[in-house]
C-alpha cells in the first residue's frame, strides 16, 4: 500500500492512497476573519493554508467534511471545491445541508464503497464522534470520522478521527480496528462562555487513544491555526514523541 500525506494546515489532509486522491476538511480561506460557532461562540483563523486550493491539484476523487457547520472544518473556500470533487462524505445531516449531487451522508457504522479503473475499491466507513461534552450532541450537531480500507482488506488504511473527545464509542473503535495510519484531530478546544469544557481531545487523551489503537503512524492534525485551539503544540509534541509531524505544504511518504 502507498501512502503519501500533505498537510495543508488545520484538518485538510490531501491522502494519496493506492491511486486515490482524498482530501480531509477542506479549509482554504485566508487567516484573520472570526467566525461563528453558535450559543456566543467564535473562533479567529490565525494561520493560513500551506498551499492554495489550485496548488494541490486534480483531480479529487473523495472529500471527506468531518462536518459542515464549523468553518475550521469547511469554510467558504473549501465549500468551492466540492462540486468539481468525485465524491464527497459527510454526515447525514450536512448532506442535506449542503444538497449537492455528489454528495452522500453516512451516520456512524454506515460504510460507502468506491469503485476505481486500475486501483483497488476504497471503502468509507462513518465513524462515532462527540464534539464536545456529555448531552451536547443538540447544540454541537453530528460529527464523524472516517475509516478507509482499500479492497478486501482488513486493516484500515487510514484513520480520520475528526473533532471529538475521547468518549466510550470512539474507545471502542480504536480497540477494534487494526489501523495503519491515524489523523489525529486535537487542539483541545475550549471557548471562554463554557470555561472548562473541552470539544476536542487534548494530549493526555491523544495519548490514551494511541496506545488503544497501536498504529503504524500516528499524524496529528488539527492543533493548530485557529484562536479556539487552548493546548500549545508543544505540549501535544511532547505526549506524542513517537508521532509523525508533518511539515506543511510537504508531501511525506508514511
Amino acid at each position: 500500500m502507498g501512502c503519501r500525506l500533505t498537510h495543508l494546515g488545520g484538518p485538510t489532509v490531501l491522502v494519496e492512497l493506492d491511486g486515490w486522491r482524498i482530501l480531509t476538511d477542506p479549509t482554504f480561506d485566508p487567516p484573520g476573519r472570526e467566525y461563528a460557532f453558535g450559543l456566543g461562540t467564535s473562533s479567529t483563523k490565525t494561520a493560513g493554508p500551506a498551499l492554495d486550493s489550485e496548488q494541490v491539484g486534480g483531480p479529487v476523487d473523495l472529500v471527506l467534511v468531518s462536518h459542515d457547520h464549523h468553518a475550521d472544518n469547511l469554510d467558504d473556500r473549501g465549500r468551492e471545491l466540492l462540486p468539481a470533487a468525485g465524491a464527497v462524505v459527510t454526515t447525514s445531516s450536512g448532506a442535506r445541508r449542503l444538497g449537492l449531487p455528489n454528495v452522500r451522508g453516512l451516520r456512524a457504522g454506515q460504510t460507502l464503497t468506491l469503485e476505481g479503473v486500475d486501483r483497488p475499491s476504497l471503502t468509507v466507513r462513518a465513524t462515532p464522534c462527540r464534539h464536545g461534552p456529555p448531552l451536547s450532541g443538540p447544540i454541537v450537531g453530528q460529527v464523524i470520522g472516517f475509516a478507509l480500507t482499500l479492497g478486501d482488506a482488513e486493516e484500515v488504511a487510514v484513520w480520520m478521527t475528526g473533532d471529538t473527545v475521547l468518549h466510550r464509542p470512539v474507545r471502542r473503535y480504536a480497540d477494534w480496528l487494526d489501523v495503519d495510519v491515524l489523523l489525529l484531530h486535537m487542539g483541545s478546544v475550549q471557548f471562554p462562555i463554557t470555561g472548562p469544557l473541552r470539544y476536542s481531545m487534548n494530549s493526555a487523551d491523544a495519548a490514551q487513544l494511541v496506545r488503544r489503537t497501536d498504529p503504524r503512524v500516528v499524524v496529528p492534525v488539527h492543533y493548530e491555526g485557529w484562536s479556539h485551539f487552548h493546548e500549545p503544540e508543544s505540549h501535544a509534541r511532547a505526549a506524542l514523541p513517537a508521532a509523525t509531524w508533518l511539515e506543511p505544504g510537504v508531501a511525506t511518504e508514511v
